[in-house]
């Protein structure tokens, strides 16, 4: 227990009874039927605290295309697996486009959840990612009871990429294998490759947000120094304020 704690700080250190206070002030409800805009199986998504600790049931391709909203800024797409399809000397018989976008989340929401993922890699869970030399990457590491399962969902501008280390008949990995080190290294593996061809680029801050200076450790507004944090026009606190009330709306 580390006392009041800011949702960017638990997130980016997987301090999960933070989750389930956020999931309670919200409702159970509310917060399942809003997880299913990303796509997920209505069946497999329980409607209860545990929420909060991952017990909703997803795939690794699902999970991408969770991911891949916050990556679009708000837009969903569908997954397709072919690209083209060509004979022996390379001439092209048929190409798939992707359906269009589809907006399912607020821009500002996207953007600013990205910037609790940055975080996780920058400076939390995820913070070996820093290995690979970008700025431009944002993620979650995940880790089921008894180490059983094993997640790490990241993303850039350009690529979404899940990794997923357990087994077919669930049993624990072992002692200390965690979606950061399990799960995260295969995960960087790939992306070290798939993003080359790509600048480090950053992600777009749309329209609507307000940056404000806060207290890192209470997330209260101050004047001057602390870091800087984002919030909806809207919902910009106009006074420094020490009521934790108000930081969990705030925030």
């Amino acid at each position: 227990m580390s006392g009041p704690t800011t949702v960017r700080n638990a997130l980016t250190h997987s301090k999960n009874l933070v989750s389930i206070r956020v999931l309670q002030a919200t409702g159970v409800g509310q917060a399942r039927q809003h997880s299913l805009i990303f796509g997920f199986t209505p069946e497999r998504i329980h409607p209860y605290l545990t929420l909060a600790l991952g017990v909703g049931e997803v795939t690794p391709l699902q999970l991408a295309m969770g991911y891949a909203v916050f990556a679009n800024q708000g837009m969903r797409i569908k997954s397709h697996y072919l690209v083209r399809v060509t004979d022996k000397d390379g001439k092209v018989l048929e190409t798939f486009q992707p359906q269009a976008l589809e907006p399912v989340l607020d821009s500002r929401n996207a953007f600013i959840m990205t910037t609790l993922m940055q975080d996780v890699v920058r400076r939390g869970t995820a913070a070996a990612a820093n290995r690979l030399g970008r700025g431009d990457i944002a993620g979650k590491t995940g880790t089921t009871n008894d180490h059983r399962d094993a997640w790490f969902a990241g993303y850039s501008p350009n690529r979404v990429a899940v990794a997923w280390m357990g087994y077919d008949q669930p049993k624990p990995l072992g002692p200390g294998e965690t979606g950061g080190t399990t799960a995260l290294p295969i995960w960087m593996h790939y992306m070290s490759t798939a993003l080359r061809s790509f600048p480090d680029q950053g992600f777009p801050m749309p329209g609507g947000i307000t940056v404000q200076n806060v207290d890192p450790a209470t997330g209260a507004r101050i004047a001057e120094g602390g870091r800087a944090e984002y919030f909806y026009d809207e919902f910009a606190p106009v006074a420094a304020s020490t009521d934790n009330r108000d930081l969990i709306w705030g925030l």
